[in-house]
């Protein structure tokens, strides 16, 4: 007996060693498996350097292009004079790079704006100076000449001179909470078309433009706050109170917006003379390099039409110079991702079916198309004018992937990163070198610098430490699949299976997905994974006997204007009915279990779960939906009309479309779980598509997380969330 009971333990030492450890969620929701990563790279003017805050926050370090060493120190907390920081959080190189903005107390407000107190720091003198003593700014933004800065208080602007003893003026005077915004978008532009300054310098500093939100007839929507925890707000601790802002639902009024400019010696304020439409959108301003050129950029609120117009600050008027248009709606890239030069405009387009680069006049006459063909142009990185060489990132290889290319004035096109995956590029300000970002499904981030000839020079990080740390753990065997539909659709998936796979055995399978118009989930690269961090969640489930998937349906990226917009005003019917050929499709796999089949997801994603568990067809045993929409008449102007249009056009798509009408055709087990804080997708679309279940009959579980917005976290928050959503399906499944 002894002997057996020595051989026993022996074999499961030996097995122990094999078998790798276990991830526990309570790492994830940590963050203790997630790559090393490089962030907040900014090149400087000379073309041989760049910037980046060390890893304590107190310093400003300068490093070499060429040799990717650091060079210098352009700012310390411990040595700068006159004022004592412990740190800092971000900071603004001036146009000269002779004064640096010093970023400290940071508090965000939404997504992406925040207030901060900002110090103006001399690089020559070391010395520290508060921007303003009057409060918290927003957005503080250097003059070309760098003489000035204007930033926002309480919605209106406020310009500081520099050569003037930081004298402070207030340049408007109409702003009002929940009524008038003076240079910075409302919740609605912020959020769907992605910016958080709406003001601008003329090239030689004269003047200021800005838009105007008056937001007063938007409709307002309030939340509750309660006392809670982690943070726990101690003034609610035993009436609750509410936060209230104003929030444009699907066909309501949005703001009535308007471009200014004001001459900043004269004072005079003129209002530009722009042929809006009463209900269109100013999603972008920006001067160009003529100081009697500022570039407005519009969109009727079909979003269909973007018109880019030229406008005279002084005299007002305003020449169309550019115009696209498309059948159902302009994305985002063709006003975010364009750029002026002196005498060009280079912006994007998908007029040809595939989004790409074009080179305008910067009067909007077009040079010629710089890319065609069947792929699209995911980024444009830069244009050198002297060799007249052009610079993006697209997926020509495959959806699934993405390369950095340059292409010169005859069309030769060239590939400039060597690794298959994922790359993503950060160029120098004269384009000598490039800072490639790679991963790939079994990659972590591997961070390079390369000359523009794609050599690499030396690398900045290669995550050796986290691959050893990785390589102990039970991983799951992760592998790309594509399959076709009963409708002849060919769709492209991950599936990540436990590391001791058994084809013998049949295996539940958990479904994830986000599905949201123009997003890819299904990507050769390490941050796939419901949490984005190489599939740490996933390789928890697989620990436990399941097999974990992802499917980019219908309506998703990387595959052309046709595939993505075959959608339009019918959100979420195609997208639900791809998800339930999936799992039909998976279901004839002969390891997998067919009717042990979850699905999950998170805002679209949980939208979508809905969507597909009710769409006539039992595919689904359990499902999760996190923060979901469920009507989009409950959704933001913005975003639900560029893909719906308004309830009253479009009632028909709204009806097909809405979770909550197809509530009693739920089958299977389900979990809803959203925040009460939630800014974004509000809670009331988790009450009301309760309330149609718990009138249909339908029992279902349900996790509500008190003072929590769209991304549920904070203290214990995630950690909990992660084990509510695997327990659920470990019980269901």
């Amino acid at each position: 007996m002894k002997k057996i009971l020595a051989f026993l333990c022996l074999l499961t030492f030996v097995l122990g060693l094999h078998a790798g450890q276990n991830v526990t969620l309570k790492q994830i929701a940590d963050g203790a498996y997630r790559a090393e990563n490089i962030y907040g790279i900014k090149p400087m003017l000379d073309g041989e350097h760049y910037t980046q805050i060390s890893a304590d926050r107190k310093r400003i370090v300068k490093y070499s292009f060429k040799t990717g060493k650091e060079v210098s120190t352009l700012f310390d907390v411990t040595t700068a004079r006159d004022y004592s920081l412990k740190s800092f959080d971000d900071y603004i190189m001036s146009p000269d790079e002779k004064q640096i903005l010093i970023q400290t107390k940071t508090k965000p407000i939404y997504r992406r704006s925040f207030t901060a107190e900002y110090y103006i720091f001399n690089v020559k003198n070391n010395r520290l100076t508060p921007l303003s003593e009057n409060g918290p700014q927003q957005v503080p933004q250097f003059s070309p000449d760098g003489f000035q800065i204007a930033f926002v208080r309480n919605n209106n602007i406020f310009l500081v001179k520099l050569l003037f003893g930081n004298s402070e003026s207030q340049v408007t005077k109409d702003g009002e909470y929940n009524k008038v915004l003076n240079g910075i978008p409302d919740w609605v532009y912020e959020e769907e078309f992605g910016f958080n300054c709406a003001f601008d310098f003329s090239a030689d500093s004269k003047m200021l433009a800005y838009i105007r939100f008056d937001e007063s007839e938007v409709p307002m929507f309030r939340f509750p706050w309660y006392k809670g925890m982690a943070p726990e707000r101690s003034e609610y601790q035993t009436y609750p109170g509410f936060y209230e802002y104003k929030y444009p639902k699907a066909g309501e009024v949005n703001s009535k917006v308007s471009v200014h400019t004001f001459d900043i010696k004269t004072r005079v304020t003129r209002k530009m003379d722009l042929p809006l439409d009463a209900d269109g959108y100013i999603p972008r301003i920006k001067f160009t390099s003529d100081p009697e050129k500022l570039a407005i950029m519009t969109l009727n609120r079909h979003q269909n039409r973007l018109d880019i117009y030229m406008a005279n600050p002084r005299s007002s008027l305003c020449k169309l110079a550019i115009r696209d248009e498309s059948e159902q709606y302009i994305k985002e890239q063709a006003y975010s991702d364009i750029a002026f030069y002196p005498e060009n405009i280079v912006m994007m387009s998908e007029r040809d079916g595939y989004n790409h680069l074009y080179l305008y006049t910067i009067g909007g006459n077009l040079v010629r198309q710089i890319t065609r063909g069947e792929f699209e142009v995911q980024e444009f990185l830069g244009w050198n004018q002297q060799t007249n060489t052009f610079y993006y990132r697209s997926n020509e290889e495959s959806p699934l992937r993405s390369a950095i290319y340059k292409i010169d004035a005859k069309g030769k096109k060239t590939k400039l990163s060597s690794r298959t995956g994922t790359n993503q590029a950060i160029f120098s300000a004269n384009q000598a070198y490039y800072i490639n970002t790679y991963s790939s499904m079994n990659t972590p981030t591997l961070i390079t610098i390369n000359d523009n000839r794609g050599k690499e020079l030396t690398t900045l990080l290669d995550n050796a430490a986290f691959k050893a740390k990785v390589a102990q753990l039970n991983m799951p065997v992760k592998e790309f699949f594509t399959f076709r539909t009963t409708e002849g659709v060919e769709l492209n998936g991950w599936m990540m299976k436990p590391a001791n796979f058994d084809p013998s055995r049949k295996y539940p399978i958990i479904m994830h997905q986000y599905s949201g118009p123009g997003s890819q989930q299904v990507l050769d690269k390490w941050g796939i994974g419901s949490f984005g961090d190489g599939g740490m969640f996933e390789a928890y489930m697989c620990d436990r006997g399941y097999i974990m998937v992802c499917v980019d349906g219908r309506g998703t990226g990387g595959r052309g204007a046709a595939f993505e917009k075959c959608t339009y005003q019918f959100l979420g019917v195609k997208e639900s009915h791809d998800q339930v050929e999936a799992a039909k499709y998976l279901g004839t796999l002969p390891y997998v279990d067919g009717k042990r089949i979850g699905i999950w997801g998170w805002s679209f994603g949980g939208y979508n779960t809905l969507m597909s568990m009710s769409e006539g067809t039992p595919a689904f045993k359990a499902g999760v939906a996190i923060a979901a929409p469920s009507d989009w008449r409950f959704y933001d102007t913005v975003y639900t009309e560029r893909f719906m249009r308004t309830p009253k056009e479009n009632g028909d798509g709204y009806n097909a479309g809405s979770a909550i009408l197809r509530a009693p055709k739920l089958q299977g087990k389900l979990l809803l779980i959203h925040g009460t804080a939630d800014d974004n997708v509000h809670y009331q679309n988790c009450t009301e598509y309760s309330e149609a279940l718990v009138q249909a009959g339908i029992q279902f579980d349900m996790q509500i997380y008190t003072n929590r917005n769209h991304s549920i976290f904070g203290g214990n928050t995630r950690n909990h969330l992660m084990n509510r959503v695997a327990n659920f399906f470990i019980e269901n499944l």
